[in-house]
């Protein structure tokens, strides 16, 4: 499996990944570190507890991790996670929705820990 072939099967952007890290060889380095990401580990035992200020903040690390790696979906649940929970901000979504969104992240976070296991297998 090349690369790009992971990608596509985790659902991610290769060429972002790239346009952010710039060479083809930190791509493949930093996404083969990425499982496991112990920010996601975090946001999800956040989640279990509902306790806004560790949401806030681990959603907006897997919102960087991710959105660096080119993994669009999960930045995107992990970005709506942050604003839902940033200082300042009213609280638009029920405890349900935030729990969906959680869970979002948690099966997208699977499907790319399972990927570039594969990968780094082969």
């Amino acid at each position: 499996m090349t690369l790009e072939e992971l990608y596509r099967t985790i659902g991610g952007d290769y060429d972002q990944a790239l346009r952010v890290l710039r060479v083809e060889k930190l791509v493949d380095k930093h996404i083969r570190k990425f499982a496991p990401c112990a920010a996601v580990e975090e946001l999800l035992a956040a989640g279990e507890e509902m306790d806004p200020a560790r949401l806030f903040e681990s959603a907006h690390a897997v919102k960087g991790i991710s959105a660096n790696l080119g993994l669009t979906g999960l930045s995107a649940a992990a970005s709506r996670i942050t604003e839902e929970y940033r200082p300042g901000n009213g609280r638009k979504m029920t405890d349900s929705e935030v729990r969906a969104l959680l869970d979002s992240v948690r099966d997208q976070y699977r499907r790319a820990a399972d990927g570039i296991r594969l990968y780094s297998e082969g």
